[in-house]
């Protein structure tokens, strides 16, 4: 298909989208070889893309971010796992003994529940399985976990039994796991079921505070879950989009980057 009525740099990155929405991934070389121009011309086209959210950049290359297809957890794995470890380590370090934590399912809450292990004095609460599991050594930590069913792909509950079973608990520090920031759409996920899942879990607790990489700011998944304004504090491994932060100071949300000092909430 031809775009001949749309400007040629406009036109070039449609056809850089069309090629990774057929392929799903790509490197960075094969873009430049199928599209016929420099490394710095598709680095520059896959910045603006990111923007829109519909590709995620990966090492050495881009993925198709399609909204109708799950990411399995071990996908996820392969995403910037350093930086979600530094968040998990940040995150941790605002938990303190006696707490009652909720962790939603997804790779950076995996890693703070594998942070807390050593805990003492600490309740956690979750509908991921693997979390669960990955705490089950941990003769220090209570570990309540959620009925309902679980999705083959990220290990979450979800459903009418989840749901039920989180009447009448009670969170101080709830962990989100997301897949997008947004300064006026709010917070949002790939998954209707974990959207709503998240959003019960945020209502039991009394405070609310959303970890993730860089990559999800300022980006609208395709289900929402809260505005802004319902956290408390968001915890990110680099400073956010200058509309983000302002977004986060008007709502008086706290940000916590992960290479920074450990605080206290």
């Amino acid at each position: 298909m031809t775009n001949t009525h749309l400007p040629k740099p406009e036109a070039r990155r449609q056809l850089l989208l069309q090629l990774l929405k057929q392929h799903k991934q790509l490197s960075i070389h094969e873009m430049t070889r199928q599209m016929g121009c420099s490394e710095a011309t598709v680095r520059r086209d896959l910045d603006l893309l990111e923007q829109t959210g519909e590709i995620f950049r990966t090492a050495g290359g881009a993925r198709y971010d399609d909204p109708l297809r799950g990411i399995s957890f071990h996908e996820k794995e392969q995403l910037f796992w350093k930086e979600k470890e530094a968040i998990a380590a940040k995150a941790a370090s605002l938990v303190q003994q006696g707490d009652i934590i909720g962790l939603t399912g997804g790779t950076t809450t995996f890693l703070i529940a594998r942070a807390l292990k050593d805990r003492h004095e600490i309740t956690v609460v979750t509908n991921a399985v693997n979390i669960a599991m990955e705490l089950a050594e941990s003769k220090k930590i209570q570990v309540v976990l959620t009925g309902g069913v679980m999705s083959n792909e990220t290990f979450e509950l979800s459903g009418p039994l989840a749901e039920a079973k989180l009447d009448g608990l009670h969170i101080n520090k709830m962990f989100i796991g997301i897949d997008g920031i947004h300064h006026q759409n709010g917070i949002s996920t790939h998954s209707e079921l974990e959207a709503r899942m998240t959003s019960i879990m945020m209502s039991r607790a009394d405070r609310a505070i959303a970890v993730f990489d860089g990559s999800k700011a300022n980006k609208s998944s395709i289900f929402h879950i809260s505005p802004i304004s319902s956290l408390e504090a968001i915890v990110c491994n680099t400073p956010l989009p200058a509309e983000l932060q302002e977004a986060c100071a008007r709502d008086n949300v706290t940000l916590h980057i992960a290479d920074g000092e450990p605080d206290a909430l």
